[in-house]
């Protein structure tokens, strides 16, 4: 089971995660937004090898930090293809993943799971040993993030929704009641799904539909 070490950064509230294999101590970073400095500290103090670097959509404030990362340890971005041409600007190793692709971290990997509607090249990234999901600002504990494409959002969520009940929710943002949940709280509680189409989540968001 991967080892996750969740991480407040920066002065939004930005979350973002180490996800260690404590086997061999590779290690991945999930959307290095800030203070890439106390992230490198934090995993070398625990004798970590970052690798990886895996980045949830390419808003500045989830990719400020890449290239800080991926400077000091030459790890490979794992990205959506359309946010390619913007991480190569930072980082010289990216690499575009496939809907349902496994990215190794050590004897573990965790799965890529398409999910646009915040923005069109949103992956969220799932573990599937824990399970947890780190699901940037697709999902937010009790609530989600703000809309490009409401039909696509919907579709997202549904696929969200459809993951176990055990999962553990690690969002990109710490708006909550709580930095973590469970998928069935989620299920429950969060309007964004307990929404039961896609003019309901439209309802919810406030947003005219169609447009």
């Amino acid at each position: 089971m991967l080892e996750i070490v969740q991480i407040e950064v920066g002065l939004g509230q930005n979350l973002c995660e180490l996800l260690a294999c404590p086997g061999s101590g590779e290690a991945a970073v999930i959307d290095p937004a800030f203070e890439g400095d106390r992230l490198l500290r934090i995993a070398a103090a625990r004798g970590l090898r970052i690798a990886t670097i895996l980045v949830t959509h390419g808003h500045p404030d989830h990719i400020a930090d890449v290239d800080v990362i991926a400077a000091a340890t030459g790890a490979e971005v794992r990205c959506h293809p359309g946010e390619v041409d913007r991480l190569a600007a930072l980082a010289p190793r990216v690499r575009a993943v496939a809907d349902g692709e496994r990215v190794a971290i050590g004897d573990h990997a965790v799965e890529a799971i398409m999910t646009p509607g915040h923005t069109p090249t949103c992956v969220c990234w799932y573990d599937p040993g824990t399970p947890a999901l780190f699901a940037g600002d697709v999902l937010f504990v009790g609530s989600c993030g703000s809309v490009s494409d409401p039909a696509a959002y919907f579709a997202s969520l549904q696929r969200l929704a459809a993951l176990p009940e055990s999962t553990r929710l690690y969002p990109g943002h710490d708006y909550g009641k709580t930095p973590t949940s469970s998928l069935a709280w989620e299920l429950l509680h969060n309007p964004a799904l307990t929404a039961a189409s896609v003019e309901a989540f439209c309802a919810y968001k406030r947003i005219r539909w169609p447009r």
